[in-house]
């Protein structure tokens, strides 16, 4: 079972390859969104990362 977690007060540095890695650390990472302001097409700061199993979730 998969499990969708939410990653806030993220640098607007950070980019979805930086938490691809991270997350990587504990299990296997289905996806990684890193939300984007569709004006300036830069980082709002915040994430969502889905793990494919939910003790690596928790892990995380």
């Amino acid at each position: 079972m998969t499990m969708k977690l939410y990653v806030g007060n993220l640098s607007f540095e950070t980019t979805e390859n930086d938490l691809q890695d991270l997350f990587e650390q504990h299990g296997k990472v289905g996806e990684v969104a890193l939300m984007m302001d569709r004006m300036t097409g830069k980082s709002r700061g915040f994430a969502f990362v889905t793990m494919n199993d939910n003790a690596e979730a928790g892990a995380a």
